[in-house]
């Protein structure tokens, strides 16, 4: 991004009409340069596509400071000019095509950075639609992968809050707050992955809430940001029990039970019990 020279003494305050004016000047450079890469990834046939995650790509997240994240896939065997780069305009990754079939899907040893593909915009596709198609598969999760991925999610957030709980029962007041701050993710991982959906990155969550809501009310968004808030606050007792009442019955009736049955009298502890 372009940056502006240090304000004088006398320069303009803040949100005075000088500042606005080099925000749109900043704006317009940074745009010509995301501009000059596309035209440059569309004319270079070693380019089969391009692909614009991040905050530029979901609509009301960028900010004076969002830069443009792109995907520059090449074609096998082939060779592009086009540089990785990572500026404040341009974070650009360039990748082969074979390892961007694979990329950000399990096993891959890249499945954490899924979610980018989530929303993601494809500037440029091959002929046949084939990096739009693979953009697809890695956005959300497919019938043979969901109830895996939601049964690990929730034995490991099942795990985490039965630790919590039992460090909050033996006075570890500080363990227990550890444990607490590691239940979010496998909490989102599961109510995700509960219906199909690949868990949004931190930053991106209120608004995935917000503009794609999940199908259960439970997890509106006035409800679970406020409970994810006091979990971090405070991983007080009462709120993890809360999130664990409200994930049992769904996750059984998605036929995860045996998870959760595997527990067995720990289930006590998790429902209230304190021992």
């Amino acid at each position: 991004m372009t940056v502006s020279p240090p304000d004088s003494p006398n320069s303009s305050p803040q949100g005075s009409p000088r500042t606005a004016v080099n925000a749109a000047v900043n704006a317009a450079a940074d745009a010509a340069e995301y501009a000059a890469l596309l035209r440059a990834a569309h004319a270079d046939p070693a380019v089969a596509g391009a692909v614009l995650t991040g905050s530029q790509a979901r609509e009301g997240m960028p900010t004076v400071h969002s830069d443009h994240d792109v995907f520059v896939i090449t074609r096998d065997g082939r060779h592009t000019d086009i540089g990785a780069r990572h500026t404040a305009v341009l974070d650009v990754v360039v990748m082969p095509l074979a390892e961007f079939r694979t990329h950000g899907l399990p096993e891959s040893g890249s499945d954490f950075n899924r979610y980018a593909f989530v929303h993601a915009q494809v500037v440029k596709d091959t002929e046949d639609g084939l990096i739009a198609r693979l953009v697809d598969r890695k956005a959300a999760l497919t019938g043979e992968e969901a109830g895996p991925t939601a049964a690990g999610y929730l034995d490991a957030f099942t795990n985490i809050t039965y630790r919590a709980l039992k460090n909050h029962r033996d006075g570890r007041t500080l363990e227990a707050r550890l444990d607490a701050a590691e239940v979010h993710p496998f909490l989102l991982g599961h109510i995700f992955a509960m219906e199909r959906r690949v868990r949004p990155f931190n930053k991106y969550l209120g608004w995935e809430l917000a503009h794609h809501p999940l199908a259960d009310l439970r997890w509106r968004p006035g409800r679970l940001l406020p409970l994810l808030d006091e979990l971090l606050a405070r991983g007080a007792p009462g709120t993890l029990r809360t999130l664990f009442a409200e994930v049992e019955p769904a996750a059984r009736a998605a036929g995860h039970g045996p998870v959760l049955d595997a527990w067995g009298d720990d289930l006590r502890l998790l429902r209230g019990a304190d021992h």
